[in-house]
């Protein structure tokens, strides 16, 4: 069997995916190394799986200010040597990037030592480090009905996002009670991708009276760094307790997935991959400084899809007018399941591990 490199570290939507292909791999009997980055969130999601091995590598964003583009260069330089190393070590059979800062070192470590490359994109805008290393790979990922200017129609297959396969809907009532939450009541979870939005946090404390009083309870993930762990009680219209829970991290994002009648959130490719897996409807506000401005493309794929709401972070009186409305609709919210659940492709990780072992084969003797 064969062994495989992952560049997937920056953001949960890089590392989760990476996550998903090594686990695939690995019960094919293939050996994975997932290559992430030295930040607080990859160790912090990292933890829950200590069957994978990780390395972290040096690599710091691209910035066009002299202090950060000096501090790009040589971390980036720093990672190229590291990479070298590995590559040189392990030889691998295949290199996968799933784009992100520390994609570029590795790859082009592959490129020097003839290592087949396969690059993945998630979001329906390829990224920079995609973009700009797509001429290498042997094999380029992008999500249905995109394509990339360069990249050769027998380089490109079009697959979706591979979801871990921890992430599956559950049962409600066993969800709720996972979470410490009331499976009579209803909740709303706000889900700021792995790092949390500060906007959406700030509009969850603000909203939050509103919310009891209406017997909804709510299931906040801050981000790590934005306030610590709490648990509130408040009191409904009906005298009834109701429950509000802020967290840094989340690592049961199923269970918080299928305890949610509804979720506010961004609109990563893996929150949404994530969304339509658990078949969770969904408010998503495009985070409007994200490169190349790609959240508000799959953000409006999603609603064109018809399987969520798109509100601009600028219009948080109507992200609170929808909220309410969606929660006194229960039939819009299973329309809205039910076109999630016509748009999950469990297939993807098949596909995708069926095609790196059909490019990394040796020919026969």
């Amino acid at each position: 069997m064969s062994n495989f490199l992952i560049s997937c570290g920056g953001t949960g939507g890089h590392l989760s995916p990476g996550i998903a292909l090594a686990e695939g791999l690995s019960e094919r009997g293939h050996t994975a190394t997932l290559l992430i980055s030295q930040k607080r969130v990859d160790a912090r999601l990292i933890e829950k799986y200590p069957h994978l091995r990780f390395v972290p590598i040096p690599g710091a964003p691209f910035a066009k200010d002299p202090v950060g583009f000096a501090k790009f260069v040589v971390s980036q330089t720093k990672g190229f040597f590291v990479s070298m190393k590995l590559v040189r070590t392990l030889r691998p059979a295949g290199i996968v990037g799933f784009g992100g800062f520390t994609t570029a070192a590795i790859i082009l470590a592959a490129r020097l030592r003839g290592v087949p490359v396969a690059l993945h994109e998630a979001n329906r805008v390829p990224g920079r480090a995609i973009r700009s290393l797509a001429r290498f790979a042997r094999r380029v990922y992008l999500p249905p009905g995109i394509d990339l200017p360069g990249v050769k129609k027998h380089v490109l297959r079009h697959a979706g996002l591979p979801v871990r396969r921890e992430i599956a809907r559950l049962p409600r009532e066993e969800a709720c009670r996972l979470l410490g939450l009331d499976p009579s009541k209803k909740v709303l979870a706000i889900f700021g991708g792995s790092q949390g939005a500060t906007v959406l946090n700030d509009w969850a404390r603000r909203e939050l009276p509103h919310l009891a009083a209406e017997g909804i309870q709510l299931y906040c993930v801050t981000g790590l760094g934005k306030g610590a762990a709490e648990v509130q009680s408040l009191v409904g219209n009906d005298r009834k307790p109701v429950t509000a829970i802020f967290v840094p991290f989340c690592d049961q994002v199923a269970a918080l997935l299928s305890a949610a009648d509804l979720v506010i959130g961004r609109a990563g490719a893996g929150s949404i991959a994530e969304l339509i897996r658990c078949e969770t409807p969904a408010i998503v506000l495009p985070y409007p400084h994200a490169a190349d401005d790609h959240q508000r493309a799959n953000a409006e794929w999603f609603a064109q899809q018809g399987a969520g709401l798109v509100i601009e972070q600028t219009n948080l009186t109507g992200l609170t007018r929808e909220v309410f409305a969606l929660f006194k609709d229960d039939t819009r919210l299973q329309s809205i399941r039910a076109r999630l659940h016509r748009l999950d492709h469990a297939a993807t990780l098949a596909f995708i591990l069926d095609d790196l072992e059909s490019l990394t084969k040796k020919p026969a003797a």
